[in-house]
């Protein structure tokens, strides 16, 4: 994905609708290696970052929702690096966002089939640590991708950007859009989701500052990533708040949920919508008037990193300790962060002059 050197932070309101686009980690282990630190990732072995990349390796994914469109493209970029790697991938999953239980089963399926790592987005945080821990245990490398688990039930989480980007920029975008003035709502997905909860807490922490004193957040909706309830929880908002503003959906099937009710009612081009969308989703709906401004990283180049840090991990050039680095193909070299956690790099903002020039 294309990225400019615009730098926003919480501290500067970046007038992102202005612009095209915006500030666009040796030896192998052991069953009894792998520790819960206290929080921190687990870690284990020494890392060797000069170790040769193993091949033949089976890096299993289970994302939150397999029939979701931001998953698919996400694990198609995984599936692309690892064939690049000489490794194999498998995808399973269920088909709700929210069936915990089942993301569960498929963890424990995968270390039955011994694979040499999983790449997981989690739709709980807590669920599936017992599951991943088991996993680790067998000398499964576990890396969890757009929404996190435990630290001590993972190896390393690849982050889609810094949780303070994600959420200050999607204030900024819809107060700017607002006049900095107005009722806003959030649409979430899950509600035990970990990326849109810390991402909604940067955005509650962001309304503080005193340039939103007359921007008031009245209402928290979750939509659960499911595309029906999302439309129903968009028109349940408007009916419960008739001064509703603004709209801020940190979720790909909630955006286009309220973009798809916004565009054929009467609040649209009064009621501003923002959040995380993919082009080719959201492309209509910036163009006929709906949505002035969104922003989203690339899911393909997420998958990939999930899948290159797998093998990193599984070759023992890295262990999921802060500080290490590794190459990770023509992404780049990445450090890994506090925590395990590695940024994928900043978001892009979508507008109607750059809307077309991507394809995902």
């Amino acid at each position: 994905m294309r990225k400019s050197s615009v730098r926003r932070t919480c501290a500067v309101l970046a007038a992102v609708t202005s612009l095209a686009l915006a500030a666009t980690a040796c030896g192998g282990t052991t069953k009894e290696d792998v520790k819960d630190e206290g929080g921190k990732a687990a870690t284990a072995g020494k890392a060797d970052p000069n170790a040769e990349t193993k091949k033949g390796l089976t890096v299993g994914f289970l994302p939150k929702q397999v029939n979701n469109p931001y998953f698919t493209v996400a694990d198609k970029g995984g599936e692309k690096a690892l064939k690049e790697l000489g490794s194999s991938y498998k995808e399973v999953g269920t088909s709700s966002g929210t069936d915990t239980a089942g993301q569960v089963s498929y963890v424990n399926t995968l270390t039955q089939q011994q694979v040499d790592a999983i790449a997981v987005s989690a739709q709980d945080p807590g669920a599936l640590c017992t599951a991943l821990k088991q996993a680790m245990k067998n000398d499964i490398k576990v890396v969890t991708y757009d929404s996190d688990t435990d630290p001590g039930c993972r190896n390393a989480f690849i982050s889609q950007a810094s949780a303070d980007d994600i959420g200050c920029t999607q204030v900024q975008q819809l107060a700017e859009q607002i006049g900095n003035k107005g009722e806003i709502a959030i649409l979430s997905a899950a509600q035990t989701a970990t990326n849109q909860n810390a991402w909604i807490d940067i955005m509650k922490d962001e309304l503080k500052d005193p340039r939103y004193k007359d921007v008031e957040l009245v209402e928290v909706a979750y939509g659960d990533d499911d595309a029906q309830k999302s439309f129903q929880q968009t028109q349940g908002l408007l009916q419960e708040h008739p001064n509703l503003k603004g709209i801020i959906s940190p979720t790909t099937v909630g955006i286009k949920a309220a973009a798809q009710y916004l565009s054929g009612s009467k609040y649209k081009g009064k009621v501003r919508l923002t959040g995380l969308g993919t082009p080719n989703d959201m492309r209509k709906y910036v163009k006929n008037g709906t949505v002035e401004a969104f922003e989203l990283w690339d899911p393909a180049k997420l998958g990939e990193l999930a899948a290159r840090t797998a093998v990193a991990l599984s070759s023992g050039q890295i262990t999921g300790k802060e500080g290490e680095t590794f190459e990770a193909g023509a992404l780049g070299e990445y450090t890994i962060g506090k925590d395990g956690v590695i940024d994928l790099g900043k978001p892009t903002v979508f507008t109607a002059r750059n809307v077309d020039e991507f394809d995902f």
